[in-house]
C-alpha cells in the first residue's frame, strides 16, 4: 500500500480549488468543498489496484470514497529484466525477469540467438511466520507472478551485445544493450560495490521502509554505467527492504533496471532478506519480515551450491570474489566454512592476484553504536589470514548503514 496526504497539494489547505456540491432552487451554492490533486507513481504489479480516500489516520481509517477497480492493460507483460554472471568466463549471462504469464518465454540476443526461460514462482506457504503474525505470510503478501530465467551462451567477455525478452503472445521488452564482464584472469576490472540500498517512492507516498538515498545512488551508478566506467555491480546484502511486503520487490526491480539490465548485477544475502525466528538463520531477529530468503533467491539466482546455501565465488578480471552469507552458520564445523576454506585455498594468485572477500555483516566497525559479532571475527579472521587476505586484498561489508569513505577500485 502507498498513501499520500491530500495536503501535498498546496492549494488544498488554502482552498484555492472550490467546487459547489449543492445548490438551492435559486441556484445559490449551499455546500462548497475544497478539491485537491495528487499524483502517484504506478508500475505494473500484474494485479488490480484501487484508490481509496480516507481520513482519521492510519490506525483507524475512515473510508470516504473509493475509485473503481483499475486493471493493467497487459498483466502478463515481461518486466524488470536483470543480468547476473553464471561463471568466470564472461561468455554466459543469466537474464531474470518477471511476468504474469506462467508459460516459458524467450530471450533473443546477439543477432539471432535465443534461449527459452525456466519458470519458477513462490507462494504464501513458502513464507515464514511465528506466534506474532509476519508481513510476508499474514498481512503483506502479494502474488509475485512468475519469475523467468534464461542463460545467454556463446558470448564474448568484455563485449557489447543487445537482447530483448518476452514472447509473441504476451509482448516483448524493448531492445537493451548490455556488456559482458571481463573473464577471470584478464587484466582489468572496474566494478561498483554497495549495500543496504533499498528503495524510495518516486512520488510523495508514505511507505513502511523508505531509503531516500537510494534514488541518488541509482542515478550516480547509472551515470557511471552509461559512461562506460563499470564492468559489473556487487550489491552486498539488504537488497530491497521489502521485509515481507512483497509488492515492494517489484518497485525495487523497477528501480534498478537502468543498471541491472546492462551489466552483471551480483548480490549477497543480508539480514533483511533471510533472518527470522525458527527458520535456520544464524540470527533469530524478525528482520526479513517472514521472507526467509525465498523471494531474494527467486529474484536473484546466483551461482550458489544449492537453495538456502547462498555463498559462491566468481572471477572477473584480476579479481577472485568470495561472496559469503553472514546470516548462515560460519563456524569451523559448518558447511559454509569448509567451502570458504577450500575456495580460498584454490585461488591462483598468478591468475587473479586480488582476492576480495565479501559478506553483508562487517567483521570490524569504527562506527559508534554499531556492534559486530565477535564469533565472526574469531572464526573467520584466521581463515583470511591463512589465505593472505590482508594488506594486498580487500574485504567489503555493509549492514552498518554508514559509509566511512567513497573509493573507486580499478583492477
Amino acid at each position: 500500500m502507498q498513501a499520500q496526504y491530500v495536503r501535498n497539494d498546496p492549494g488544498y489547505i488554502d482552498c484555492k480549488k472550490k467546487e459547489c456540491k449543492k445548490f438551492d432552487k435559486g441556484g445559490k451554492c449551499l455546500v462548497t468543498t475544497c478539491s485537491a490533486s495528487i499524483t502517484f507513481h504506478v508500475i505494473n504489479i500484474r494485479t488490480s489496484i484501487q484508490f481509496v480516500f480516507f481520513g482519521a489516520g492510519f490506525q483507524v481509517p475512515c473510508v470516504l470514497a473509493k475509485s473503481s477497480i483499475l486493471e493493467f492493460a497487459n498483466s502478463h507483460k515481461p518486466l524488470y529484466g536483470h543480468l547476473s554472471s553464471v561463471d568466470s568466463t564472461g561468455t554466459s549471462m543469466r537474464l531474470t525477469w518477471v511476468s504474469g504469464d506462467k508459460n516459458p518465454q524467450q530471450v533473443e540476443y546477439a543477432n539471432g540467438k535465443s534461449q527459452t526461460s525456466r519458470v519458477t514462482t513462490f507462494s504464501k506457504e513458502n513464507m515464514c511466520t511465528s506466534k506474532l503474525p509476519s508481513p510476508a505470510k499474514d498481512f503483506g503478501w502479494h502474488d509475485p507472478g512468475y519469475i523467468h530465467s534464461a542463460v545467454m551462451i556463446g558470448l564474448k567477455p568484455s563485449t557489447g551485445f543487445s537482447y530483448r525478452y518476452g514472447s509473441n503472445s504476451v509482448g516483448w521488452s524493448g531492445r537493451i544493450n548490455f556488456k559482458t564482464p571481463p573473464s577471470g584472469g584478464s587484466d582489468e576490472l572496474k566494478f561498483l560495490a554497495f549495500g543496504d540500498m533499498g528503495k524510495a517512492p518516486r512520488d510523495a507516498s508514505l511507505e513502511h521502509y523508505i531509503q531516500p538515498g537510494s534514488l541518488r545512488v541509482v542515478q550516480a551508478m547509472a551515470d557511471e554505467v552509461s559512461s562506460g566506467n563499470a564492468d559489473s555491480i556487487f550489491h552486498i546484502g539488504d537488497i530491497s527492504y521489502a521485509t515481507g511486503f512483497l509488492v515492494e520487490w517489484d518497485f525495487f526491480l523497477h528501480l534498478i533496471s537502468p543498471l541491472a539490465s546492462k551489466l552483471s548485477y551480483m548480490t549477497a544475502i543480508g539480514n533483511h532478506e533471510r533472518d527470522y525466528v525458527s527458520s535456520g538463520s544464524l540470527y533469530i531477529t524478525p528482520d526479513s519480515g517472514g521472507e526467509c530468503g525465498v523471494p531474494y533467491e527467486s529474484y536473484f539466482p546466483m551461482p550458489t551450491p544449492a537453495k538456502d546455501k547462498p555463498w559462491y565465488s566468481i572471477e572477473q578480471g584480476s579479481v577472485h570474489f568470495v561472496v559469503i552469507s553472514t546470516e548462515h552458520d560460519f563456524s569451523k564445523s559448518s558447511e559454509q566454512y569448509q567451502w570458504m576454506s577450500k575456495d580460498m585455498a584454490s585461488v591462483d594468485r598468478s591468475r587473479t592476484p586480488w582476492l576480495i572477500f565479501t559478506g553483508h555483516r562487517p567483521m570490524y566497525s569504527s562506527c559508534g553504536g554499531i556492534s559486530v559479532d565477535p564469533r565472526f571475527l574469531l572464526q573467520v579472521e584466521p581463515l583470511l589470514l591463512t589465505n593472505k587476505v590482508s594488506y594486498n586484498d580487500i574485504c567489503l561489508h555493509q549492514h552498518a548503514n554508514k559509509m566511512l569513505r567513497r573509493r573507486f577500485f580499478f583492477f
